[in-house]
């Protein structure tokens, strides 16, 4: 997870997380009620909405609505107090962790997807960094078919595009995308649809494609497969924490909900979206 760089700041939030004595799910059982409004990453959605549903049926008064829109926006709805919790699938910048809590509560990477009938098997990091700069433009020059590339790219704001550039060392404007898309299922239907497209997805979104045997195949990255197991083992070097936060002094009802999403009561539920779960300690 650019390895130690990325296991040294999720620990650093764990232990943070761990001093702010959060309460345990269990303590307001049967207590709580109320509604929260949750925005933000749609890579973190499918998740929070499983465990929303769940959280619900334990407590019948709680209604809790989700929605996307990408990381920026659950950024700025928290900061704005238009939502009581944001999701976040990236590392938070310094201004942002200064004057948000952030809570870790699952671990994904970000690989690239090739239609499954695509014959390239391998691309080194300069190679992706070449297409999606333009300048290679043709299967053949990566050693494929007689084809143009299909350059599918994430929208502004979306935090898998900022892992994305980031890893690569690129810079926004200087990608060349013939398909600009925003969260991962549009990703994984264009790239699906297209034998010669070519995309950036989550780890688990792709994962859990593949499984129900939607026609996309991930790549190795640094000759690392692009696994849940190698995310969650720190090996994969595209990783990200997926994270919920809140304002500082969170209300209770939040900061319930957030606890049960880091407790083990949903660790099922991480990993049937092939996520890794991250329980509070």
């Amino acid at each position: 997870m650019r390895h130690s760089l990325h296991l040294t700041g999720l620990a650093g939030l764990v232990l943070l997380q761990a001093a702010c004595g959060n309460a345990t799910p269990q303590a307001a059982a049967g207590q709580l009620s109320g509604r929260l409004v949750i925005t933000g990453s749609s890579t973190c959605a499918p998740l929070v909405s499983d465990i929303s549903k769940r959280f619900e049926g334990l407590h019948p008064a709680v209604r809790i609505d989700v929605q996307t829109g990408g990381s920026s926006r659950g950024i700025a709805d928290v900061t704005r107090s238009i939502a009581d919790i944001g999701m976040v699938s990236r590392d938070l910048k310094p201004s942002e962790a200064a004057e948000l809590m952030p809570f870790v509560f699952a671990l994904d990477g970000v690989a690239i997807i090739l239609h499954a009938n695509n014959p390239i098997r391998e691309l080194a990091d300069a190679q992706v960094k070449g297409i999606y700069t333009g300048a290679i433009s043709n299967w053949s020059q990566v050693g494929g078919p007689d084809a143009p590339i299909t350059v599918v790219h994430k929208a502004s704001g979306r935090a898998t595009l900022e892992v994305f550039l980031k890893y690569f060392g690129l810079k926004e404007s200087s990608v060349q995308p013939d398909v600009v898309i925003g969260d991962n299922q549009q990703g994984i239907i264009t790239v699906a649809g297209n034998p010669h497209a070519i995309g950036y997805v989550s780890v688990g979104a792709a994962e859990y494609e593949i499984g129900q045997r939607t026609l996309i195949r991930l790549l190795d990255t640094a000759g690392i497969p692009a696994t849940t197991a190698n995310v969650h083992a720190g090996k994969f070097p595209i990783g990200r924490p997926l994270i919920l936060l809140t304002r500082k002094n969170p209300p209770e009802l939040a900061r319930h909900f957030i606890d049960y999403c880091r407790s083990e009561a949903v660790h099922d539920l991480v990993q049937d979206l092939y996520y890794a779960p991250v329980s509070a300690k």
